[in-house]
């Protein structure tokens, strides 16, 4: 008992070490190129507010209307696209305590000034998923050994696909499911566009697994949306990315999130997208990407960017299944600067073609990077905001502890919860791995207790 004790208090201190360093690098504000309108004037600023308020609780004396919703059981893709278009509503939360929240496609954002914020572990899921039965057909078929860039065909329902992979994923989807229309295709959550001060926070997208049918998004960014925030979020199995910014939306910040994907996951893990062709209009997609975790599973583009001007700044890298991260394209710019790339993370840069790559500060990495030397070209990279740069060292201890969907949400305490009674009883806690999926009895490490990220079962 007296040991038990002991290893409780240590990793109580070390806990509130690790929060402590953590507070100190999270602004909890919006900051970076979502506080801009110039991607190169410092006095040009835009004022980030959302609805209003980003913080929960609402202060009591704040002005605007708050809608609080909670899951129904049934697809909630309407309810919650209502609520964001009511001009009333300026803040949306989305309470997690009745269970999540099923999507049945893309929520559209088309409208600005909104704050949507989730609490009690609210989780935006998609109705369709990839099931093991389709994944052994595209096995069977090869399509995993299949082109991405080349050959197709046309489909049963008439359309046209020019590369051999996702013509023979469609074609075989089409016959599993005979679903012609192939509305599976739309199993995004949200979509911001042409909408402008947006803010995200503390939710965890769970999509349908990563596969080539050119489908959607969990979020999508199109049509020029702007000046928008999306902070301490958790991205899983998006179905073609995780979250894609095209076609002139511009001044993003992404900040503490992670992205991952799980085994419903089949093919095209490719996370982030920037830009989604060499024909972008220049002079958009300017982002920010601070202290960001890319994970399990993730394979390409973390992100791929064109044309902008992308800050990735203290950012978390650790997927050994990892071909290609940090990919500047036509036209970007980039400035990378206090990055972390975990041991086994080997492909973690390449160049296709960008006009300008600045890597500045500390960035660590424990392996030598195969794919050349990390060497800057082009005018040195710079940002119109201030900002400060945290040792490479302290970043994979403040964004293991924080990233993600850990917000409002009081750290749990006593013994039985820290040392492992949370993993056990899943009947009273919603206890999750860094993945979204429900932990098992004995369960040891970093999981997610009612919206927060806890060490359980380490020291015992």
């Amino acid at each position: 008992m007296i040991l038990l004790k002991k290893c409780f208090l240590t990793l109580v201190a070390a806990l509130t070490a690790l929060t402590t360093v953590a507070a100190d690098y999270d602004q909890n504000a919006p900051f970076g190129f979502c506080t801009r309108s110039s991607r190169t004037d410092a006095g040009s600023t835009f004022e980030v507010t959302g609805g209003g308020c980003y913080t929960y609780p609402v202060p009591e004396n704040f002005e605007g209307k708050v809608v609080v919703l909670k899951s129904n059981g049934q697809d909630m893709k309407s309810t919650i696209e209502n609520a964001i278009k009511n001009k009333d509503n300026n803040v949306i939360i989305l309470d997690g305590s009745d269970g999540d929240f099923i999507v049945s496609s893309n929520v559209g954002i088309t409208v600005s000034n909104k704050t949507i914020i989730g609490i009690n572990n609210a989780r935006l899921c998609t109705k369709w998923h990839v099931t093991d039965e389709m994944k052994a057909a595209l096995d069977a078929a090869g399509v995993p050994s299949m082109s991405t860039s080349s050959g197709g065909g046309t489909l049963p329902n008439g359309n046209k696909v020019t590369e051999e992979a996702e013509y023979n994923t469609r074609r075989i989807l089409i016959e599993l499911t005979g679903d012609n229309n192939e509305s599976y295709r739309n199993s995004g959550i949200l979509s911001l566009s042409g909408c402008r001060n947006i803010i995200v926070r503390n939710i965890t997208f769970v999509g349908p697994g990563s596969i080539d049918v050119s489908g959607k998004d969990l979020i999508s960014v199109t049509n020029s949306a702007r000046n928008c925030w999306v902070d301490h979020c958790a991205f899983q199995d998006g179905m073609d990315g995780n979250f894609d910014i095209t076609t002139k939306s511009d001044f993003f910040t992404v900040s503490w999130c992670t992205f991952s994907y799980t085994d419903r996951s089949y093919m095209h893990q490719n996370t982030n997208l920037i830009g989604s062709s060499d024909s972008e209009a220049t002079g958009y997609l300017n982002t920010t990407f601070a202290f960001n975790w890319w994970g399990t599973g993730c394979k390409q583009r973390m992100p791929m960017a064109r044309v902008g001007k992308i800050h990735m700044l203290n950012n978390y890298f650790t997927s050994t299944t990892a071909s290609n991260c940090i990919n500047p394209r036509k036209n970007s710019e980039f400035l990378i600067e206090g990055n972390y790339f975990d041991k086994g993370v080997k492909k973690f840069y390449k160049n296709n073609d960008a006009t300008a790559v600045t890597w500045a500060s500390s960035n660590h990495h424990v392996e030598s990077n195969s794919l050349g030397s990390l060497s800057s070209f082009g005018t040195t990279v710079t940002v119109p905001y201030d900002y400060t740069v945290a040792p490479a060292s302290d970043v994979p201890t403040v964004v293991q502890e924080q990233a993600g969907a850990t917000l409002f949400a009081d750290t749990p305490s006593g013994i039985e919860e820290i040392i492992g009674t949370a993993a056990q009883n899943q009947q009273s806690h919603s206890v999750y791995n860094l993945s979204g999926q429900r932990v098992g009895n004995g369960y040891k490490g970093i999981v997610i207790v009612n919206g927060k990220k806890v060490v359980v079962g380490r020291g015992k």
